[in-house]
């Protein structure tokens, strides 16, 4: 089961720390330092998902947000994910994959052109699972535009196909935010 939520909420920043402490250890840093703020998620800017398994417990994240032309890298339209996760026990399941496209289908709905999203050369489980599902390397944005290890993934979001005589979604659908 996949909802939104805030990025704010109890789960949501339990799994956030898990997640940086795996970035902590693969990296032998402190962890992805890019600044977010909860309201950078809220609809209509962007959305935060979580997966909870069969007992309720949150075992999966990710969210998007809008990020237009600036002096980081990023173009007009764009969706930036953030906090992609899925905790070690969960891992193999399809998770990461039905999240990331909840995460596109959303980002589309809100009329954004080009989902983006950065991750590193430790995470190959990851780039995997980003090329996997159509994301191609792109010019560098963000935080870590100038690090080493730093990979920058986009694909565009294209109007979801519609039959004869329906339209696409409108922003409309999208999925609210739950507290």
């Amino acid at each position: 089961m996949i909802r939104p939520v805030s990025f704010g909420h109890p789960d949501a920043v339990r799994l956030n720390d898990r997640v940086q402490r795996e970035y902590a250890e693969r990296y032998g840093d402190d962890g992805d330092i890019t600044p977010l703020d909860p309201d950078m998620f809220e609809p209509p800017r962007g959305l935060y998902l979580i997966a909870r398994d069969a007992l309720g417990v949150p075992v999966a994240t990710g969210g998007w947000r809008i990020q237009d032309a600036n002096g980081l890298g990023y173009t007009d339209g764009d969706a930036e994910i953030k906090r992609m996760y899925v905790v070690p026990e969960a891992r193999g399941q399809g998770l990461s994959r039905r999240v990331l496209a909840a995460l596109e289908d959303d980002a589309r709905a809100a009329g954004r052109l080009r989902m983006v999203l950065e991750t590193g050369t430790k995470q190959p489980e990851a780039i995997s699972l980003y090329v996997s599902s159509g994301y191609e390397p792109c010019d560098k944005f963000g935080h870590y535009r100038f690090e080493e290890l730093s990979r920058c993934y986009a694909k565009p979001l294209r109007p979801a196909e519609s039959s004869p005589g329906t339209a696409a979604p409108a922003a409309e659908g999208r999925m609210p935010a739950g507290r």
